[in-house]
């Protein structure tokens, strides 16, 4: 990793987007920033560039939404978690960093058929309330993909929208759940050699524009409609998840 000019022409815009979307509009589209880092980096080090930068958003979000969650769903997410990291710790011990990269350009596509197949009411919440099995399960998902490209955002909703929580509760839960499961990424990420001395070093001289992106964000959730910053989200994730995926099969 090497932090020139060609890096942080790419790190910046892609730390500055997760922090408004972590600020602005619930963190559902923070993730596209590793499937953008992905097409100039290695998906481990993209992975876990982001992931203590997500950490510090993190602790911003937790403070706002401090005890306004469901401890109970949110433990049950999280407990199931731990398995989905632990499986996701394997898979990349002994897989190839084109696997990685294809999965990273699988997750980008299916989160954006995922949000659009819900906005055309195609998915619907569980009509009645997911028992715990069906929670340790999505918390397993959540686990994996958030390990992979910290994409837990979907498999964590379809258990907590069958709870039919009010909008702050909900917010305050997934916050919580992914904070939780950020710090839970930690060990795993060091022990597989996911962080390095230069991604490190990245990290402390991209805080301030994480900070900045969360501020942006604030901002924007009163000056920007929702569907014009998600639309242009989606788009970003077709493009790059695309690309990832055609490197992986054929690069």
């Amino acid at each position: 990793m090497a932090l020139d000019l060609h890096f942080y022409l790419f790190a910046i815009p892609a730390v500055l987007f997760a922090g408004m979307s972590k600020g602005g509009f619930g963190s559902a589209a923070a993730f596209a920033a590793t499937p953008f880092l992905a097409l100039i980096l290695s998906p481990g080090q993209a992975v876990g560039l982001m992931l203590p930068l997500l950490m510090v958003m993190d602790v911003t979000a937790v403070k706002m939404f401090w005890r306004k969650w469901d401890l109970r769903v949110a433990g049950v997410l999280i407990l199931g978690a731990v398995p989905g990291i632990l499986i996701g710790t394997l898979v990349y011990g002994v897989a190839d960093p084109k696997v990685f990269k294809f999965l990273i350009g699988v997750v980008a596509l299916g989160f954006v058929a995922w949000q659009l197949a819900k906005s055309a009411r195609l998915i619907h919440p569980p009509k009645r309330e997911l028992g715990t099995g069906a929670g340790l399960f999505w918390g397993a998902v959540t686990g994996l993909t958030s390990f992979i490209s910290h994409a837990g955002g979907p498999p964590a909703a379809v258990y907590m929208l069958s709870k039919r929580m009010d909008k702050t509760t909900y917010q305050a839960t997934s916050v919580l759940v992914f904070w939780a499961v950020n710090l839970m990424k930690v060990i795993p990420y060091a022990f597989v050699g996911i962080f390095t001395h230069e991604s490190l070093v990245a990290d402390l001289t991209l805080i301030p524009v994480a900070v900045i992106g969360v501020l942006v964000g604030v901002w924007m959730h009163h000056k920007v409609p929702e569907k014009l910053f998600f639309g242009m989200a989606y788009v970003f994730l077709v493009i790059t998840g695309g690309k990832l995926i055609w490197e992986a099969l054929v690069g």
